[in-house]
């Protein structure tokens, strides 16, 4: 709400009212910065003056008007700063899901792992013990040829043994029969002198 000012021009010799208005010190909104410049205030005897009250007038709207387009910028940068705090908290949140997202596929990767290398080491196990079967009928297999042959050694060795003393009781034999070959033989002649 706005009142009219009534103000006395001193040239003209008589009182005139302007129209133009001061916020009324009730209301509840603040002087616009062009109030400030249009505002007129009646003249006094012992009033102020004018020109230095037009001058601070002009000079308070003027800094009146740059604090409030400060406000102003200021208050499009908090609402520009607000938006960027949205954004950065709606990006912390993703990267926050996209974290947790991937410790958990970290997670199951590890596990999946585990779970691998278990299954892995338990078929290099089995493959381990069928070898090691195979291998110990193997070894046993090689332990009974080896037994076997050295049985047929000893066999061997004992025919070729009793060979030998058959071929010795019969090389003794023919010698003996040799010499009583020549013993009887040199009888009936006589012995030869040799």
């Amino acid at each position: 709400m706005r009142v009219r000012i009534a103000m006395t021009n001193n040239d003209d010799h008589g009182q005139v009212t302007d129209t133009r208005r001061l916020p009324s010190p009730d209301r509840h909104s603040v002087p616009t910065p062009l109030d400030v410049r249009q505002a007129k205030f009646s003249s006094a005897i012992k009033g102020y003056d004018k020109s230095e009250v037009n001058a601070f007038l002009l000079e308070a709207a003027d800094g009146y008007e740059q604090a409030l387009r400060e406000n102003e910028r200021l208050r499009q940068d908090l609402i520009r700063l607000e938006a960027s705090i949205r954004q950065y908290r709606e990006l912390e949140g993703a990267l926050k899901g996209a974290l947790m997202s991937a410790q958990k596929v970290s997670e199951d990767m590890k596990v999946n792992a585990q779970q691998e290398a278990a299954r892995i080491v338990r078929e290099a196990e089995g493959h381990v013990e069928v070898l090691m079967a195979r291998t110990q009928g193997q070894l046993e297999d090689v332990q009974r040829a080896i037994d076997g042959l050295r049985a047929k050694r000893r066999e061997s060795e004992l025919a070729v043994e009793s060979i030998i003393g058959a071929l010795q009781n019969t090389l003794e034999f023919v010698r003996e029969q040799d010499q009583r070959d020549r013993v009887v033989l040199l009888r009936p002649n006589e012995a030869i002198p040799a």
